[in-house]
């Protein structure tokens, strides 16, 4: 992985040269028109976590995993005839993860094939912004493989300001279109059972931003999710009270409506208060609330601290049991957690250093890293830490 860290650094470091060439006259003339770089992020990340409720065994065993993740983002823009700003964004990210429930689909191997996997995700964005009008439209590509995996996906967006700048209207439509191999626990395996199975999503999302004043802004949001096909994971088991052993069977459809409320608010120029509350209901009769609020507190102008605290809340989906709880007579059933009825807390905090001059040659603009610690109620623990580099 550290290669692949070192690669990430090696692309930005090309990307980077090809945009920062001495200017002629002739491009300080046209320069609205030429590809302008705007800022580059380099993202790595390290996520452990550690808990008794693998839905590979059932609900039951070690949840150990793993994850080690970077990505870098590259924004771009121009400007068109027409002086519309014309926004470009490149992503590219590659996961590396090891899972010991992952490693119980078969036990008889030493370490099966999904026991460890790296998921390369690149994704494309492009936004036109009217300044004038106070408009803009968008739109993305995304792209996603591991072994068992590969998800195609796109969106379509708009935003609106209104007359007096104020207030901002934003409407987003995204779908994905994606392909799971059906991998099965070893002993219920039968011969040619290993295929495919489809699985899309398609999702609305409408917002309104307001500036109440110079301190103090709000956002309100709705989003309305629809997903259909394989809704489950074929490799988790279900044990029954008589002691039989099944494939997780979920419903092959799903709507989801989340809804929520940000606020921010500027008490002075070392404090900002940000608070964020979102209520969550399904089809599959799970609800939930979450609620998060988060500080950024300037202990220099170049240096700040952001401490966070998130509480989320949520009743179990009605297919949920857990180890040996489900009957024949069940007609949905599954024993992973992450359907269960728990709470959950997020803690954390980043530290930010920011120089006005920059910190490497002006380029290197801002570095962050932030620490989480993520804790269920249900016996599962995971931390987090991130490092953010930020280029201009």
């Amino acid at each position: 992985m550290k290669k692949i860290f070192l690669s990430v650094i090696g692309l930005y470091l090309v990307v980077l040269s090809s945009f920062s060439q001495q200017k002629t006259p002739a491009d300080t003339v046209f320069k609205k028109r030429k590809l302008k770089f705007e800022e580059a992020n380099i993202v790595s990340s390290y996520y452990t976590q550690d808990g008794n409720n693998a839905a590979v065994t059932g609900g039951i065993g070690s949840q150990a995993l793993t994850d080690f993740s970077n990505s870098i983002d590259l924004k771009l823009s121009k400007y068109d005839r027409r002086n519309r700003k014309h926004n470009f964004s490149f992503e590219t990210g590659i996961d590396h993860y090891t899972s010991a429930s992952s490693d119980k689909i078969d036990p008889s191997t030493i370490s099966s094939a999904s026991y460890s996997d790296t998921r390369f995700y690149p994704s494309l964005g492009w936004r036109m912004e009217n300044e004038k009008k106070g408009s803009s439209v968008g739109a993305g590509i995304y792209f996603s493989t591991e072994f068992d995996y590969q998800s195609f996906g796109g969106n379509i967006n708009y935003t609106r300001k209104s007359a007096d700048r104020s207030g901002e209207f934003s409407a987003k439509l995204q779908a994905f279109i994606d392909q799971l191999r059906l991998i099965y626990p070893i002993e219920l395996r039968k011969q040619g059972d290993e295929g495919s199975a489809g699985r899309n999503t398609f999702s609305g999302t409408v917002s309104w931003s307001q500036i109440i004043n110079r301190n103090f802004q709000v956002l309100a949001e709705g989003e309305f999710v629809y997903q259909s096909g394989y809704l489950g994971l074929p490799f988790n088991r279900v044990y029954f009270d008589d002691n039989s052993v099944h494939v997780e069977n979920l419903p092959d459809s799903r709507w989801k409506i989340p809804v929520g409320l940000r606020a921010n608010y500027f008490l002075g120029d070392r404090l900002i208060l940000r608070a964020w509350y979102r209520f969550y209901k399904d089809s599959w009769n799970i609800s939930s609330n979450t609620f998060q609020i988060e500080t950024s507190v300037k202990i220099t102008p170049f240096l700040s601290i952001t401490p966070f605290y998130r509480f989320y809340q949520q009743t179990a989906a009605d297919a949920f049991a857990p180890y040996k709880a489900h009957t024949s007579a069940d007609k949905f059933y599954t024993s992973n957690y992450d359907l269960s009825a728990f709470n959950s807390q997020f803690f954390g905090a980043g530290l930010r250093v920011a120089p006005p001059g920059g910190i490497i040659n002006y380029h290197l603009s801002a570095i962050e890293i932030r620490y989480g610690h993520y804790a269920k109620n249900i016996d599962m623990n995971a931390d987090i830490l991130t490092l953010n580099l930020k280029f201009r």
